[in-house]
């Protein structure tokens, strides 16, 4: 109901060359690269805000993707891809696995395909992120957070940052009207320095730093204010009559996981005990004021937000068992746009990826 308006006011037209952005405008982005090209200026501007910055070097690349999966390519095998003489993504996974389940390592019997990133939305169809599997180990047990599918990275991390940097290096310094140098120059001052790889000690020694004082590095994210996720679905729960544990209705299922392949597995309904939960959908018909991992004031004390409850009457704070109200806290810092990644109660707490900046 609440999308079907958005759909309907979609309009086609023929898929003409003309018509292409790319063609009509020089040096047009897709609006994912612009939008992180954008997000870059849109940083080091915030830092010369607030930071004595004189001046700005950037680290540019041109990669060879190709290169990165096979250092021996040559010549028209740049056109030849790993996919050549197969019919589609699937016949490919299939023979680069060798018809066997990469889990259990069974060959003779029904084999699926899995996306290796399914457990943090990466879906998208590209070989590295595809893995071979039989019918048993492709189950929704596994896929959830304790299952055998759950955490598994691809061996072949994607390129896209290659990809990125190879696109936008000279626009970035044209923008920025900043100096630039090279990843050889800077890996042979950080072995000099007997420095680890890190993005950081990459900046250190870009600026040409030697033996300066150096303070923690700063982690930053880049989130969007409000989520725009309309739906989410919550699962029954059940007493597990084996082991008394609690388990959703999707890990104690009915065995079918296709309508039109006879690949049924064992019925679990057997197992179901008492329900401790039903199932429910919830649509989010309004926004809040405060949104998860936002900092409030409670008491002279600072508390991140877990949550809204109640219809926005109540919150839900982190350290604390029961929910307060929501009139009686104070907004301290909303988490939106670029955001320090930090826990308010304690010292910084830094996570891994994302390093742009070394105060």
């Amino acid at each position: 109901m609440y999308r079907r308006i958005r759909r309907n006011r979609l309009r086609y037209r023929k898929p003409r060359f003309d018509n292409r952005v790319s063609s009509k405008k020089n040096g047009w982005l897709a609006p994912s690269i612009q939008h992180k090209l954008d997000s870059h200026i849109r940083f080091i501007e915030y830092l010369k805000k607030i930071l004595p910055i004189t001046n700005v070097v950037i680290e540019v690349a041109n990669f060879d993707t190709h290169k990165l999966k096979n250092p021996d390519i040559n010549g028209k095998e740049y056109q030849q891809g790993e996919q050549q003489d197969f019919w589609n993504v699937r016949e490919y996974v299939l023979y680069r696995d060798n018809y066997t389940c990469q889990l259990c390592g069974k060959k003779n019997t029904v084999l699926e395909v899995h996306h290796i990133g399914y457990w943090k939305q990466d879906r998208t169809n590209r070989p590295g992120n595809l893995i071979t599997l039989c019918t048993k180990c492709h189950s929704p047990s596994n896929h959830k957070e304790g299952g055998k599918l759950y955490g598994m990275e691809p061996v072949q991390k994607p390129l896209k940052e290659a990809t990125f940097m190879s696109t936008i290096r000279w626009k970035l310094v044209n923008r920025l009207m900043c100096d630039h140098t090279y990843g050889y120059i800077t890996k042979f001052q950080r072995v000099s320095l007997g420095l680890e790889k890190t993005h950081y000690n990459d900046a250190f020694c870009i600026a040409g730093g030697s033996n300066q004082w150096r303070s923690k590095p700063i982690y930053f994210e880049q989130i969007r204010r409000n989520n725009r996720s309309l739906e989410r679905f919550y699962d029954a729960k059940y007493v597990d009559i084996r082991d008394n544990s609690i388990k959703s209705g999707q890990e104690l299922f009915c065995g079918r996981r296709t309508r039109n392949k006879n690949l049924n597995g064992e019925n679990l309904h057997k197992y179901r005990g008492s329900k401790i939960s039903n199932g429910r959908r919830n649509i989010r018909r309004q926004r809040y004021a405060y949104q998860p991992k936002d900092i409030v004031i409670f008491d002279g004390k600072k508390y991140i937000v877990q949550g809204i409850q109640n219809k926005g009457e109540y919150i839900k704070l982190m350290g604390m068992s029961k929910p307060v109200k929501t009139d009686l806290v104070k907004p301290y810092m909303f988490r939106k746009g670029f955001s320090v990644v930090y826990n308010c109660n304690s010292s910084p707490t830094y996570r891994s990826g994302r390093i742009l900046a070394e105060k």
